[in-house]
C-alpha cells in the first residue's frame, strides 16, 4: 500500500474532492523519506545555477528505497509535491529525483534530463533490481 490514509481523509474522499494540504499530509507521514527528500530540494532550488537540483545518492534501505518508489509512481501524489513545492519532479532510475523551475520545462535542461539518451547513460549494474 502506498499511503496510510487516516479515516478522517478517508471520509474526505467519500464525501467528494480532497484537500491537498490534507492529502500531504498523509504523504508526509506515509512516505517520510520521498517527502523530505523532494522538499529538501525543492528548499535548494532558488539558490541553483542551473534549472533544477537532483539527487543522486540512492536511498540508505529497502524502507525508504520503496517510498520514493512508490511517491514517483503515482501520478496524484507527484503531482501534489509539484504544486506545494512549485516545483517539476523529473525521476530517472531508482532514486535520482530532480526538481525544476517549472517555467523551465520547455528548456534545453530538462529536456536532457528526460531524455531516453540521460536514461540509458545513467544506468548502472546496481540499478537493474532496485
Amino acid at each position: 500500500m502506498s499511503l496510510t490514509v487516516p479515516p478522517q481523509l478517508l471520509e474526505q474522499a467519500e464525501r467528494g474532492a480532497v484537500d491537498d494540504e490534507a492529502f500531504l499530509a498523509c504523504v508526509r507521514a506515509s512516505l517520510p523519506y520521498a517527502y523530505a527528500l523532494v522538499e529538501g530540494l525543492a528548499a535548494d532550488l532558488p539558490a541553483a545555477e542551473r534549472d533544477f537540483v537532483d539527487n543522486q545518492i540512492p536511498p540508505a534501505d529497502p524502507a525508504a528505497q520503496g517510498q520514493l518508489l512508490r511517491a514517483m509512481a503515482s501520478t496524484s501524489i507527484r503531482g501534489a509535491l509539484e504544486r506545494h513545492f512549485a516545483v517539476t519532479i523529473a525521476f530517472q532510475n531508482c532514486h535520482r529525483v530532480a526538481v525544476f523551475r517549472p517555467d523551465t520545462v520547455e528548456g534545453d535542461q530538462y529536456r536532457a534530463f528526460v531524455s531516453t539518451r540521460s536514461q540509458v547513460l545513467n544506468q548502472q549494474p546496481g540499478f537493474v533490481n532496485c
